[in-house]
């Protein structure tokens, strides 16, 4: 029973409690939901590999977004996660194609340019068809520095280069933002129209 504890507090955000919780249910409750779970993860272990262009999360060669003959191939958008192209292409009309970095830059703790991918993004910039691309990293330090490293080397290709918004969140109220977030809304203004 520890050793199934144990192993649940590898995944996010679950905690002891919570993998303590988790174990009791599956071995209580629903023994035959547990074996399908099981069962699914050493499926989705052996056959769910990487995008050839995308780099993103599939069980086959090329993922399902970047087959779609409808996606704008001049437009790029670059995130640090398979996670945030799941998030961006279900909350946005964004219908261009992605690039998954898998991480972002961090001399500190050894991880350069190579280590996100970047010799194949340029590769991708150098192939002529992108002609614009849109960072969407997080909005740490790592992440910034990363999105302009990124912003400079699509200058040399002549691609241009765009920022996501960061700042308020709809159906915030100014009183509980903290003060880096609106200090980053501020500079990030834009007209009204």
């Amino acid at each position: 029973m520890g050793l199934l504890i144990r192993n649940l507090c590898c995944l996010p955000g679950v905690g002891p409690k919570s993998a303590q919780r988790m174990a009791f249910h599956l071995l209580q409750r629903d023994r035959d939901g547990a074996k399908q779970l099981a069962d699914v993860l050493l499926q989705a272990t052996d056959k769910i590999g990487y995008c050839q262009l995308c780099r993103t999360l599939t069980d086959e060669d090329v993922c399902d977004i970047c087959i779609q003959p409808a996606r704008d191939k001049s437009v790029l958008c670059v995130v640090e996660s398979p996670a945030d192209v799941w998030v961006v292409d279900q909350a946005t009309v964004f219908k261009g194609l992605y690039f998954v970095l898998h991480g972002r830059l961090s001399p500190l703790d050894g991880i350069g340019p190579d280590e996100i991918g970047l010799d194949l993004l340029r590769r991708r910039f150098s192939e002529g068809e992108i002609k614009e691309i849109i960072l969407a990293t997080n909005s740490t330090v790592e992440g910034e520095a990363t999105a302009y490293f990124i912003a400079e080397v699509a200058k040399k290709h002549n691609i241009q280069a765009s920022r996501i918004a960061h700042g308020v969140p709809m159906g915030g109220e100014l009183e509980f933002i903290d003060s880096g977030t609106l200090s980053h809304a501020f500079s990030g203004r834009r007209e009204m129209v």
